[in-house]
């Protein structure tokens, strides 16, 4: 069974408390498109730094990063890697149909698993000119030696099954060959070939995401040294980021907007961590929920030790919270019943303000887009100063979003 998916746990759940209703339009500014980087510096580490502690914001440069995290820092970098999720099939009359790789349906539901399936899978895709495939159509792409056919089986759920020669091939290598890497739509440009390399961290490893962890971005493996030499511990784990984290929020009152889900992965390396942990860094805002869902998946596990790890974006708000040592160590004892040191879940976290962290105590991330998920989140973490953070920011000349310069927000 894929014990990632989730199901509703029948156990009593008490709010902390009742949520007031939060106005998107309350976490907006005006984004020039001049300030959106539409390409990576030549150096990733030469992106500039803000640093936000304390009410007071200083600027710096991103290879300065060292300098200003606490000492014996816990640093947890999401090592998902980004796959070419765009497949382009052109039919005999000339016309083009796009599938984008959402969800895997079998022969496992889980990402891990899917890139390594040989032969044949299906996917839950989205289909670009969808009335242009007409059933019973299977569509053939040839590249790189490799033949890619295509076939729809749920026209209304938009499941492909996907098969492919030659057969030792597994999927991830397919679509290495046959796909194209899915850049966020406001970057408004087509992939080129440098953006296969300068569109993942360098620490990336477990195939699955269609969107970058962008914090980890601006990290070298230099800097990764110096952290390490300066006492400072780093910790990986997994989040493949989907097509959901580009999302709008359409609704006026932000708390009626849905979350998509995410898979994670957790190693008991991290749990470990995290107990001995005095000070931790989220890389971005996918391990920063990562994090965070790992609590309150402890704290699931208190009550219900069969509970299946899924976070609901309503259950931080609902669930009675515990001290994180006691929520990290039934994880950890979770660990010790399955007799393994690798722990699959999902999360559809959604932090807003009114929001208690209870794990990260500061956030390494970019600038995000204005009435976004990710501003809520900034939000959540250092009150009303995201307007001055991102102020100040805007008139520094920062460079925004995906390819953009990098923030080190503390806790307020």
């Amino acid at each position: 069974m894929d014990t990632w998916q989730s199901t509703s746990l029948l156990i009593p759940l008490t709010p902390e408390k009742s949520m007031e209703p939060i106005r998107i339009e309350d976490y907006t500014y005006e984004l020039p498109e001049d300030r959106i980087a539409l390409f990576p510096l030549a150096e990733r580490d030469q992106s500039r730094l803000l640093v936000y502690k304390d009410h007071h914001i200083e600027h710096s440069h991103f290879k300065q990063l060292v300098e200003f995290l606490p000492s014996h820092s816990t640093l947890f970098f999401n090592n998902t890697k980004v796959i070419p999720a765009r497949l382009y099939f052109q039919k005999s009359t000339g016309a083009t149909i796009e599938l984008f790789l959402l969800n895997p349906v079998s022969p496992s539901s889980l990402l891990q698993q899917a890139m390594q399936a040989t032969r044949t899978t299906q996917w839950q895709c989205t289909i670009g000119n969808l009335k242009r495939w007409t059933p019973n159509t299977t569509l053939i792409k040839q590249e790189a030696g490799v033949t890619l056919c295509a076939n729809l089986v749920d026209r209304e759920n938009g499941v492909v099954e996907f098969s492919w020669e030659p057969e030792g091939l597994s999927f991830a290598e397919v679509i290495a060959k046959s796909g194209t890497l899915p850049l966020p739509p406001y970057l408004n440009r087509a992939a080129q070939a440098s953006d296969r390399q300068t569109y993942q961290t360098v620490y990336s490893k477990h195939e699955g995401a269609v969107a970058a962890p962008t914090a980890g971005l601006h990290f070298t493996n230099s800097i990764l040294e110096k952290l390490e030499q300066a006492g400072h511990t780093l910790q990986y784990l997994t989040l493949h980021v989907s097509a959901g984290t580009f999302q709008p929020v359409k609704v006026q009152n932000a708390l009626e907007h849905t979350m998509h889900h995410e898979q994670v992965l957790i190693s008991r390396k991290n749990l470990e961590a995290l107990l001995d942990s005095t000070f931790t860094v989220a890389v971005g805002t996918t391990s920063l929920r990562t994090l965070e869902s790992l609590y309150w998946y402890g704290v699931k596990l208190k009550t219900d030790p069969q509970a299946q790890f899924h976070i609901s974006q309503q259950d931080p708000y609902q669930l009675k919270p515990l001290p994180a040592k006691i929520a990290f160590t039934e994880v950890l004892n979770l660990f010790t019943r399955l007799n393994t040191d690798l722990l699959f879940g999902s999360t559809s976290i959604y932090i807003v303000p009114g929001y208690k962290f209870r794990v990260v105590d500061a956030l390494i991330t970019n600038f995000h887009q204005p009435a976004s998920t990710l501003i809520l989140l900034i939000a959540a973490m250092v009150g009303p100063d995201w307007r001055k953070i991102y102020s100040q920011a805007l008139q520094q000349h920062y460079r925004f979003l995906s390819y953009g310069d990098s923030s080190l927000l503390f806790k307020v």
